[in-house]
């Protein structure tokens, strides 16, 4: 048995007992983990809102049989502007919920995942508009995509492997990604994808939080919802796990 320090976000929380907490998080070192956060109910708990949702801290944890024990938590960010607004809250729970259903414990891709988590939670923090949101978490989509296994074909069609330019073109979420329209007359796909909006999705792939495409620029909330939806829909496909925050999402708009 040994302490060990990492940093962690965290993602879920379940009741142990009348003053005990499960934890879900996802750490840089470790990927997907659980620990106890005992007596964190209680009024004058130490860890007390540091075990709170959407919080990234730098924890020490004491290694258990079965579960880690939670000893110590400094809050490296809270992402304070987010609890003030209901579009942040909803949508940084959808990304949070995301790394929960396709992250692995010990994932050898830990550090990169929990970068791709905290850029994209800080973004939605600090976003001024629905648009500004909405573009960080599509980042995060096709980013955490790639990272799993998973990613989107955007520059040639998965039937013929021909490139498709100016044009428009179809999208299958099962197939996960582009058809062109010649290809189409077999396949008869229903999701119409405009060159334009794929330029786009290739662009939010292609550039980090931080940096403001031409496409970022012109994007409003309507190009910025059809691609949400698009790739929540692709995302849901793929994930062995149910998700609970597009549901309420769908009840509140």
């Amino acid at each position: 048995m040994y302490n060990f320090v990492t940093d962690a976000i965290n993602l879920k929380s379940y009741n142990l007992s009348e003053a005990d907490k499960i934890i879900v998080m996802y750490s840089r070192d470790k990927g997907l983990m659980r620990g106890v956060a005992k007596g964190v109910k209680k009024p004058k708990s130490k860890l007390g809102a540091r075990m709170d949702l959407l919080v990234a801290n730098k924890l020490m944890l004491y290694k258990g049989k079965n579960l880690d024990r939670i000893c110590q938590a400094e809050a490296l960010n809270t992402f304070p502007k987010t609890r003030q607004d209901m579009d942040k809250i909803f949508y940084s729970m959808y990304v949070t919920e995301v790394v929960n259903n396709f992250g692995v414990e010990d994932d050898p891709c830990s550090n990169e995942v929990y970068d791709l988590l905290y850029k994209a939670l800080d973004k939605i923090s600090l976003a001024s508009s629905l648009v500004e949101i909405l573009i960080a978490v599509i980042k995060f989509q096709l980013k955490m995509m790639l990272i799993s296994g998973f990613a989107i074909e955007l520059d040639t069609c998965l039937c013929c492997g021909e490139p498709v330019k100016d044009e428009n073109m179809y999208f299958s979420s099962k197939m996960g990604g582009i058809i062109c329209g010649e290809c189409n007359e077999t396949f008869k796909l229903g999701t119409v994808l405009h060159y334009k909006l794929r330029d786009f999705l290739r662009a939010c792939l292609q550039y980090d939080f931080d940096y403001q495409s031409e496409y970022d620029k012109k994007a409003n909330e309507k190009v910025c919802m059809v691609c949400f939806n698009l790739l929540k829909e692709y995302i849901n496909i793929h994930s062995s796990k149910k998700f609970n925050s597009t549901e309420i999402l769908q009840e509140i708009k």
